[in-house]
Order: C-alpha cells, then structure tokens, then sequence
C-alpha cells in the first residue's frame, strides 16, 4: 500500500469531482459518507476508487440525512470524516449539520450547487447560498468557502479539513455543477511539499483516564432545558466566532483605487467577472473587480471599506440576489447603491457583464 497519495507534486487534467477526492485524500480524510446525487456522484465513485488503496473507507447510506448523522459519528470517533451533496440533498443535509453547529463538531461537506428550488437542474447555479451560508436554524454557525476553479477546489478543500479541525465549526466547500463536470489543469500536491502542516483529528469519546479525574469529561449537547441555560452557550459560541472571522476570511479584488463601479462576485461566476473587469479597464473605463472567497464569514472589513470609497457596487451571481442580501447586511450603512446582473440558474458570461457596465455607465 503507497505511503502518500502523492509525492511532491504535479500537473493533472481532471474533473472538479475528482480533484475533491485527490484533495480529500491527501488532506488525511479517512471515510466518506455519502449518497448519490448529479452535479456530486463522481466525488464518491472517484474516492471509492482511490480510498481502498490508500486503507480509508467508504459507506453510502439510504439518503442525504443518514450520510450527514454518520458524518459526525465518525467525527466523534475521531476520523476524519467527509461527505457531499447538491440541491435537494443539501435541503436535507442542513439538520444533521445544525447538530454539528450545536456540538461544534468539525464536519466537512463539499456542496456542488445546481438549479432550484426543488429538483430543477442537474446542472448548475449559484441558487444554495442562503441555504449553504445561513441553514439550519440561521444563525450561520459555519465556515464556506466558494471556489472559482479546480485548483481552488483542491486548495479549499484541504484547507477546510485544516479550518475545521482547528475551530471546530463546520466547514463546507460551496463549488457548482459547472466545476464539478467540466476539465481543467491543474497542480496537485503532498500538502508538506508546501509547508502546509495538518492538523490532527482527535475522538470526542473513549479518551484514556477518567472523566473529571485525569481529564476533563465530555460534554456534547443539541437540546436544553431552560432558556438561559443555551443562551449562555450561543453566546460562548458567538464570541468564539467573532474572534476567529477576521483570521478566517478571505477575498480578492484589483482596481478598486480609482473606480467609482466595483463589480462583485463569487465562485465560478467570478471567472467572468475578472475577464470583464480587464477587458473593460484596458477599453479606459475604471471599474474594480472585488470577490469574496469566504461567504460565511465574509470579508466585512474590507468590503465595508470600498462599500465607503466608491459609489456602486455591480453584484453579478447566477441567483435572484443571493450573494446581494449578504453584501447588503455587510455594508449596512455604507453610502454605496448596488446594483445588480441576476441570472438565477443560467451561467454568466463576461460580454454579459461588459454589456451590463457599459449600459451602467451610458
């Protein structure tokens, strides 16, 4: 049996399904729980390929429900655990991952958006935001990641191994059916060869010594008695969370000194938006390209800064304002009026969003 996944590093073309198994691999995930459902499938065919090779494991459940509970079961057991899913699926999956909020269990969940609401597409959107961000009861106890391409599936993905483990929130990869099925090149790497150490998985029960005595005991709840008793720990919770979320988030923007218009996006759609921003400022007209690569937590500071420099913000997402209302309650206050390119469900292109600047600017 290989000791590594991977030696060192190299240059691959795959699908973003299988990037997600390459990456979990080589991150330490030990088991994968899952059930099957398009834009996601090859995320488990592909490490059911590769897992028996490298001695991790595998276990599909009856539905989306039972692969979340058992997710944090192996979580408790101190593994590595990991599952992923897409529209309905995620529907489902946001109680099991309401109860990790609750325990602050370090689950892992890669989301491969598609249409909606309900069944929809297969295909593709931006439509699982809200639900993604702010699901279970909504109080976005959680940390997400919305990657643009396949080496930031890679990327994200074993650091959302490393973010849960060492916060203890759950962690979820928010990617589309778009990355998930199409090709791309990529660099896939051993995590060391870059100086990326892992943090370890530990169990939650049967630690050696006695509880109270040689250690302290275990204590993991998603119910309570009285009221004061679960506002206590929220509030505990909250705090922890404000203290991490300038640590944890992250964004990228350019040409945001000398804009009066900053184009916003995130994800796969970003893509677009980079190349309509460059295309646009090489045309003379300054306008700034600003994404947010956490959506939960966001980038508050920074987007609250350009949201108090320029006059506009462009919010383009392949959602009926999705992203918009984050950035809304984000920038409350801010002098800044946002407009909008909403294609819920549709991919967007950058002539797309060249067309919408140009009709902004007259």
């Amino acid at each position: 049996m290989p000791d590594k996944p991977i030696e060192g590093e190299k240059r691959v073309f795959m699908t973003g399904n299988e990037v997600v198994a390459w990456a979990a691999l080589v991150a330490g995930a030990e088991i994968m729980y899952g059930y099957p459902i398009t834009p996601q499938n090859e995320i488990m065919h592909y490490w059911t390929r590769l897992a028996p090779k490298y001695g991790r494991e595998f276990l599909q459940t009856e539905d989306e429900l039972s692969a979340g509970f058992t997710t944090i079961g192996g979580v408790l057991a101190g593994r590595k655990a990991f599952t992923a899913t897409a529209g309905p699926g995620n529907t489902l999956m946001q109680e099991p991952m309401s109860m990790a909020e609750a325990m602050r269990l370090p689950t892992v969940v890669v989301i491969q958006q598609r249409g909606g609401p309900s069944t929809a597409t297969v295909i593709y959107s931006q439509q699982e935001v809200t639900m993604t961000t702010l699901g279970g009861n909504g109080e976005g106890l959680r940390i997400v990641y919305s990657t643009a391409n396949h080496q930031e599936l890679f990327d994200y993905t074993i650091k959302a191994f490393n973010t849960a483990w060492k916060y203890r929130f759950p962690t979820f990869i928010l990617g589309d059916g778009y990355q998930a099925k199409m090709r791309e090149s990529l660099t896939i790497y051993d995590p060391a060869s870059r100086g990326i150490e892992l943090v370890e998985a530990e169990p939650y029960f049967g630690k050696p010594g006695v509880p109270g005595v040689d250690r302290p005991p275990t204590q993991l709840r998603n119910t309570y008695n009285v009221e004061e008793e679960l506002y206590e720990v929220l509030e505990g919770y909250f705090k922890d969370y404000a203290k991490i979320a300038p640590e944890v988030a992250e964004h990228e923007a350019f040409g945001l000194e000398d804009s009066d218009l900053v184009v916003i996006s995130h994800g796969v759609v970003s893509r677009a938006c980079k190349a309509a921003v460059k295309e646009l400022r090489e045309e003379g007209i300054k306008v700034g390209y600003f994404r947010p690569i956490t959506l939960r937590p966001l980038p508050v500071e920074a987007i609250r800064e350009t949201a108090n420099k320029v006059r506009r913000f462009l919010v383009v997402e392949s959602a009926q304002g999705q992203l918009a209302r984050l950035l809304k309650e984000a920038a409350f206050g801010c002098p800044v009026e946002m407009l909008d390119l909403f294609k819920p469900g549709v991919g967007i292109t950058a002539e797309d969003v060249v067309s919408r600047v140009k009709e902004i600017a007259g």
